[in-house]
């Protein structure tokens, strides 16, 4: 339904085009301040641990390390964005802001304000993510071709993880159950998800639960394709694991926001 400005229609738009568009405008006033965390920040991690470090720790599993690294620091980077867009900007559309509730007296429904909303964060980790593999050709960190799926991987992680944490804001009232979201899940999730150091190295007790991570199966995707080396589990396995967290997640998100906006 085109909707009317004086006499002339206005160009009709897709209600999750339009939350799309929202977020972008919202951005592009804002990007200056997640420059640092989204594109210098993993560089200069990158130099640090994988040159720095790199140069006490070695060759990993065959490569030297800054060339194992780089796809666990694609990854999370895409994971820590990902997470990071989905809870207090979440919470605050919802609270403070009541973005949404002003949405909700739009065309727009609750399933709309979530694609909207994770097509943007797709959007900001793939400009963060192909920045990143720019610098690392610099520095010879990728040895395959393959390296250019990279980006549909961390943006697959991203929808994968964004989504369930979107449904987990979509139901709380305080910001303080992020900081038990931050220590709890995050912060080990990166730790030990493959990242740092092969999963291979954790005692048999925790390596479940860096299976149960998406970040893990995205590492070990990103890893094969920029070394062009098999993954721990077959591909579809690894791909097919994001997609049923992404799935869920979406329901999940799409439920709690239909009930947030209901109250």
């Amino acid at each position: 339904m085109a909707l009317r400005t004086g006499t002339a229609p206005a160009r009709s738009v897709h209600p999750t085009i339009a939350v799309l568009e929202r977020h972008l405008t919202l951005y592009r006033r804002l990007w200056q301040a997640s420059v640092f965390s989204s594109f210098v920040l993993p560089v200069l991690f990158l130099l640090s641990i994988g040159i720095g470090v790199g140069g006490y720790v070695g060759r990993v599993q065959g490569v030297d390390y800054l060339s194992w690294i780089v796809p666990g620091v694609l990854a999370s980077t895409a994971f820590q964005i990902a997470v990071g867009e989905s809870t207090y900007s979440v919470l605050g559309d919802f609270k403070w802001v009541r973005a949404y509730h002003a949405m909700r007296a739009t065309p727009v429904g609750p399933a709309d304000m979530v694609r909207g909303h994770l097509l943007y964060l797709v959007f900001r980790v793939m400009i963060a993510v192909m920045a990143f593999l720019v610098v690392v050709v610099f520095f010879g960190g990728l040895h395959s071709p393959w390296a250019l799926v990279t980006p549909l991987v961390c943006a697959l992680l991203t929808v994968s993880v964004a989504a369930p944490v979107m449904a987990f804001a979509a139901t709380i009232d305080h910001d303080s159950y992020f900081s038990l979201l931050f220590r709890f899940v995050v912060i080990p999730s990166t730790l030990f998800a493959g990242v740092f150091f092969p999963v291979e190295q954790l005692t048999a007790v925790l390596r479940p639960l860096a299976y149960a991570s998406p970040l893990w199966h995205a590492v070990e995707l990103c890893r094969a394709a920029t070394l062009s080396t098999a993954p721990a589990w077959p591909v579809p396995v690894h791909a097919g694991y994001l997609l049923a967290w992404a799935a869920a997640g979406l329901f999940l998100a799409v439920r709690a926001f239909r009930r947030k906006l209901e109250d």
